[in-house]
């Protein structure tokens, strides 16, 4: 993790406590008045959902480009699966064989991305409900949105483009979203299995004697 990461966490994690500091006391009166006591669920599921999207929004704009970076020579990349020719080009440069291709950073980012998503597609089925062509899109839409920010220099707020746009990053963020969903069906269906709650025992039946007989 180079360090530029380690800063852009610290951020998320920073606004995480500020963003749900925010929301916190109002939410737990909503839920005082409405159910006459706080639940402990929706305020823990509230959180995972806040830190989720400050430490996404934080990982893919932060840090911001300071007055000693140099600019990006390519900001465009529309090479589906670019990824794994460059894990060959690394492998390459620095004289690596072929089984250390899970060492590259290129593996490791395209890893990340698809990671990052993860958690987007388990709360699509977990909470909203979502079917699986409802999470692709929902996924899908919100990576485009983060591609087109990075394009613009976060819509013209940045002094230039520091992120490239790259349709990878939109594979493999819905790829991801996809693999959440998946994750969120099975525990679903592991929590909804019906446990029958009383056991049937099937004693042996006993044979009737004819007492007429046994005299």
């Amino acid at each position: 993790m180079t360090n530029a990461q380690v800063t852009a966490l610290q951020y998320g994690l920073i606004g995480f406590f500020a963003l749900w500091a925010t929301v916190l006391i109002p939410q737990l009166i909503v839920l005082h008045a409405r159910h006459g006591r706080v639940r402990l669920r929706p305020v823990l599921t509230m959180a995972a959902v806040l830190l989720y999207a400050t430490m996404t929004v934080a990982v893919t704009f932060l840090p911001l480009p300071g007055p000693g970076v140099k600019r990006l020579s390519q900001t465009v990349q529309l090479n589906p699966f670019q990824w794994v020719a460059d894990i060959h080009t690394e492998l390459l440069k620095h004289g690596l064989p072929m089984a250390d291709w899970f060492t590259t950073q290129t593996f490791q980012q395209a890893t990340m991305n698809v990671l990052l998503f993860v958690p987007l597609g388990f709360f699509a089925r977990t909470l909203w409900k979502r079917g699986l062509v409802g999470t692709t899109l929902i996924g899908f839409a919100a990576s485009l949105l983060i591609e087109v920010t990075q394009l613009t220099a976060n819509f013209g707020t940045a002094p230039y483009v520091y992120r490239i746009f790259d349709v990878d990053d939109l594979l493999n963020n819905t790829g991801g979203a996809m693999l959440g969903w998946i994750a969120g069906a099975l525990l679903l269906s592991l929590v909804r299995k019906p446990v029958p709650s009383t056991v049937e025992l099937q004693l042996p039946r006993r044979e009737r004697v004819d007492l007429a007989q046994v005299r």
